[in-house]
């Protein structure tokens, strides 16, 4: 019993030699199939949609008092015409958030859309006027939420209304400027634009928009890079 014991082990370590060798092969095969290749190409990256109701309804029966979550419902029944809900979900934005520049864009957006162009100039010049008390970033803030909704004459309102405020507002001229670049007017372009140029001349943007309109102007060269001094 002896010699064939030891006769078959040679043979048997042989047999599970073989065993764990085909055990490797299958599962580098299986990973092969369902891991990155060479070369591959990557998956186009998942766009996101703007949330749906059923999602926002969803976050604000987790916290209530989420302006952005009320904001983002009002949007979804204002593009439905759905005018009551919108009034009711922006009224409740700017109840958690009263300084929520677009919400009140987008309130006033709705007054207009409504047919209720009265109401809809008394809301804008009370954020118009609460937004020049807080500052002129919130005025130019206030006025960019316009520019998005297409509401021309409340945007100059707010980017005259900072102008004034601060005359010497690099980003003040630059957004008048922009404005009516984008109006084609393009005597009052280059004027804005080249003040908010001489008042900041570290603006790429205002440059290439002057270039635009043919007006050539150089970027001030980069600052030398400080090199910290070494440890005496």
């Amino acid at each position: 019993m002896t010699g064939k014991r030891g006769g078959l082990e040679p043979m048997a370590r042989k047999l599970v030699l073989c065993a764990l060798l085909g055990s490797i092969l299958v599962i580098l095969w299986s990973c092969e199939g369902t891991g990155p290749k060479p070369n591959a190409v990557a998956p186009t990256p998942t766009v996101t949609s703007d949330p749906t109701e059923a999602q926002l309804l969803a976050e604000l029966g987790k916290k209530w008092e989420n302006p952005q979550a009320h904001y983002e419902l009002a949007r979804v029944y204002h593009k439905a015409q759905n005018w009551n809900n919108a009034e009711w979900y922006y009224s409740n934005a700017l109840g958690f958030d009263p300084a929520n520049r677009a919400a009140q864009a987008g309130q006033v957006k709705l007054f207009i859309d409504r047919g209720e162009t009265a109401k809809a100039e008394q809301y804008a010049n009370g954020y118009i006027l609460q937004a020049a008390r807080a500052s002129v970033r919130e005025t130019l803030r206030l006025g960019w939420e316009f520019k998005q909704l297409n509401l021309d004459d409340y945007t100059l309102r707010c980017f005259r209304q900072a102008l004034d405020a601060e005359p010497t507002s690099f980003e003040a001229n630059k957004q008048i400027g922009f404005f009516y670049s984008e109006k084609n007017d393009t005597a009052k372009a280059k004027q804005y634009l080249l003040r908010s140029f001489e008042l900041n001349p570290r603006q790429p943007e205002v440059a290439g928009a002057l270039g635009k309109l043919g007006v050539v102007v150089e970027l001030p060269p980069e600052p030398p890079e400080q090199v910290p001094a070494k440890p005496k």
